[in-house]
């Protein structure tokens, strides 16, 4: 282990670096310093060199240049071990730097602002402070690199044990680190102008940052390894910032359930609950309180529900978790829980609760990309954000719809948009009926929707994310029962469905838009 001597600080965040160089001062630490940092250690009482008395030049360009010499890079890329290499430091009167404390300036914070100029967000890309960074960071055999104020604790603890000097096994952890936040800086301002200049459409490059919160005891089945990932910068309600009240941890396949159910109930305004299994929701209501609306989700289909994952947009009462006694669910997520609610969904000892704070009325959604990872690529989108209102609807058969079934038709038209393609939703006073999801063509998603709403399809509509390509489609839903439909529209086979439908008597609407999902 090399005694560190010799300490370099620059920091834009200066939380914590008062008592850690007070730490290093401790063990005889000379601190070299620039700027900001500069003046906050020395008003602190802490004497430090300006790099202006270590490199021989003035601070310039504004700041721009300041780390930018020999005197700095070669004193910290200088390997202690070759003879060479020490020569030419004393040859050139260049010291030895053990310790590099930098983190960058706020590149991320400062474009999150709405009304950042250009002039800003180039100002805060920093240039000296990468490279001192990454020249610590080849040099971590014997330089300590340090990016982030959380780790000053640890390092304080190491320095005392080792009298003054830094583990090898600490520095290599410092500098994985480091090339981690450099690479982050780097991919965010990226992202930055590549969004801004780029000629539109998605980017050239693609890359995200996320960070590991959990490790997962498998994935999708047992024998596969899995972990949950979150992106930090994540602002909108969601299973990455889900706090957990109770239950044991989560499962890949519960954290999928439960993105799929959040995604459904961010559609609604009033009152909502989804029921989630494997992605799909098996019972999705509205009602005027959330109650209620859990009662009629459930009841659409209590067989499937068993073991589901429910979501909610208000308020979990003590009378909605009384109703839940008796009744096995996974999960149950809400923007907020009554105490007395806890105390009673607290006594299911496997149920996992978990709170969303600001999910419900006006969740604000995040333009986003969705993200499909396949085989050697990665396959990227724009989210389904699209919403559609009563003056979308184009009615197409002689019949047009009442005002009940325009109203039930918006809904499920939320709704299927979540559900597996080929899909099929049967809805009644704001409940899904039947769901039918994922089948290899649209008749069967038909029938299967039918037949899981049997008596209570009659009078109800039928919603379908893309257009029927044959007339069998509305065929089955009129013997169900069904009385309206819409659908999407362009096949080439549009004005024969549309001629079934007129001829069974049922109304018809098109959108112009599809809700695939694979």
């Amino acid at each position: 282990m090399i005694k560190v001597k010799r300490a370099l600080i620059s920091v834009s965040d200066k939380s914590g670096l008062i008592d850690f160089a007070k730490t290093l001062k401790k063990f005889g630490v000379t601190i070299i310093s620039t700027g900001g940092t500069s003046k906050a250690l020395k008003e602190a009482g802490i004497a430090c060199l300006d790099i202006s008395e270590v490199t021989g030049f003035p601070e310039m360009l504004d700041g721009r240049v300041k780390t930018l010499h020999p005197k700095i890079h070669g004193g910290l890329l200088a390997l202690r071990s070759k003879k060479e290499h020490m020569d030419r430091l004393k040859e050139h009167a260049i010291e030895m730097i053990d310790m590099v404390v930098v983190n960058l300036y706020p590149f991320e914070k400062t474009v999150a602002k709405p009304d950042v100029t250009l002039e800003e967000a180039i100002e805060n890309i920093d240039i000296g402070g990468p490279s001192m960074i990454r020249s610590a960071s080849k040099n971590f055999e014997s330089v300590c690199v340090i990016v982030s104020p959380r780790s000053y604790p640890e390092i304080s603890a190491d320095l005392e044990k080792n009298n003054g000097a830094v583990s090898e096994d600490l520095k290599r952890k410092m500098m994985i680190e480091a090339f981690k936040h450099t690479y982050e800086y780097d991919m965010n301002i990226y992202n930055f102008f590549s969004s801004k200049f780029s000629a539109g459409g998605l980017p050239e490059t693609f890359n995200m940052a996320v960070r590991k919160v959990q490790d997962l005891r498998y994935g999708e089945n047992p024998h596969q390894k899995a972990a949950f990932y979150v992106d930090n910068k994540a602002k909108e309600p969601s299973i990455s910032n889900a706090v957990q009240l109770h239950g044991k941890e989560l499962s890949y396949n519960n954290i999928m359930d439960a993105d799929a159910a959040l995604e459904i109930i961010k559609e609604f305004s009033e009152p909502a609950v989804t029921i989630i299994k494997h992605t799909n929701p098996c019972g999705t209501a509205v009602a005027g309180d959330i109650e209620t609306a859990f009662i009629k989700a459930y009841e659409a289909d209590p067989v499937s529900a068993f073991g589901g994952i429910a979501a909610l947009n208000r308020k979990v009462s003590v009378k909605t978790a009384e109703y839940l006694t008796g009744k096995f669910f996974e999960i149950i997520a809400a923007p907020e829980f009554e105490a007395a609610a806890l105390e009673v969904l607290k006594k299911k000892q496997d149920l996992r609760i978990l709170e969303i704070k600001n999910l419900g009325l006006d969740t604000k959604r995040d333009k986003e990309f969705a993200v499909r990872k396949v085989v050697g690529g990665v396959l990227l989108q724009e989210r389904d954000l699209k919403t559609i209102t009563e003056a979308d609807l184009k009615v197409v058969t002689k019949k047009a719809p009442t005002k009940e079934e325009i109203k039930d038709l918006l809904f499920g038209w939320k709704v299927v948009k979540h559900v597996k393609s080929n899909a099929i939703l049967i809805v009644k006073n704001g409940v899904t009926l039947g769901v039918g999801a994922g089948q290899m063509n649209r008749v069967g998603s038909v029938k299967i929707a039918a037949e899981q709403a049997k008596e209570k399809a009659k009078g109800a509509v039928l919603c379908s994310d893309a257009f029927f390509p044959k007339p069998d489609g509305v065929e089955a839903a009129k013997l169900a029962g069904v009385t309206a439909i819409i659908q999407t529209g362009g096949s080439k086979k549009d004005q024969d469905v549309i001629d079934a439908a007129d001829r069974l008597g049922l109304a018809m609407v098109m959108t112009g838009v599809r809700h695939f999902k694979h």
